[in-house]
């Protein structure tokens, strides 16, 4: 694929274009999903962190409801949220989950910026895992699995290396095959949005993070519910 700058991302009115044609289930969601995050930042003290956070979470959550509905808007989204995320993950001490948002950043955000061809009717290009797609998949999971936790309790010493592993391996494979779009990346989603429930709620009670994280995740999981349930969306109708 040609190399090419959306240079659309610098137009109001692509921005507009790209927040339209969502199903209605994804725009209820969203407006919920914001509520929900503004509300749990301001319940607690507010400090810089908690800010920063509470404005990552909100891009994330627009970012994945996008790549539900097949908008390119997720690579302008993803990628501030990934910046974010990053800084937040240094600063709590889940290392995994930093490779997890570098891996966001070039396999999800910079293809859809640097090549249009790649979302062009990306609706259209959706397709199904077979077994031997199906095996070499599990087997990425487990290396990337492996790497993870050598990192976190050789490289870098993480409080919580079994989960921030797990959770950053799923998502990693997640992403991968959100890329090549396959369908079955919302499998890999809703587990690794589960994981990471319980990664950032035990991060926020032992008192690396707050709560904002941990509800952010629960509406990731909604998200992967109405991608396989709602008719309007692509991934599995």
């Amino acid at each position: 694929m040609k190399f090419e700058p959306n240079t659309n991302v610098f137009k109001i009115n692509w921005y507009i274009n790209q927040m339209q044609g969502w199903s209605f289930k994804t725009y209820m969601l969203l407006m919920l999903g914001i509520g929900v995050i503004i509300g749990t930042t301001i319940s607690a003290p507010i400090n810089l962190i908690t800010f920063v956070t509470m404005i990552a979470a909100i891009m994330g959550f627009t970012c994945t409801l996008a790549i539900t509905n097949a908008k390119a808007i997720n690579g302008v989204l993803g990628l501030l949220s990934s910046i974010i995320y990053i800084i937040i993950s240094i600063t709590a001490k889940n290392y995994a989950n930093i490779v997890l948002q570098a891996s966001y950043i070039f396999l999800l955000d910079l293809p859809v910026l640097l090549l249009p061809a790649w979302n062009k009717d990306a609706a259209k290009h959706i397709r199904g895992l077979n077994v031997s797609k199906w095996l070499l998949t599990f087997f990425f999971f487990v290396v990337t699995t492996g790497l993870l936790y050598l990192m976190d309790t050789k490289v870098f010493i993480s409080p919580r290396p079994l989960i921030d592993a797990v959770a950053g391996a799923i998502g990693l494979t997640g992403s991968l095959l959100c890329t090549l779009r396959f369908r079955e990346q919302y499998y890999f989603w809703t587990i690794q949005g589960i994981l990471s429930v319980v990664l950032w709620g035990v991060t926020a009670f032992q008192g690396d993070a707050n709560l904002t994280l941990f509800f952010t995740y629960i509406l990731y999981l909604s998200n992967d519910l109405l991608a396989f349930t709602d008719k309007h969306t692509h991934w599995f109708h």
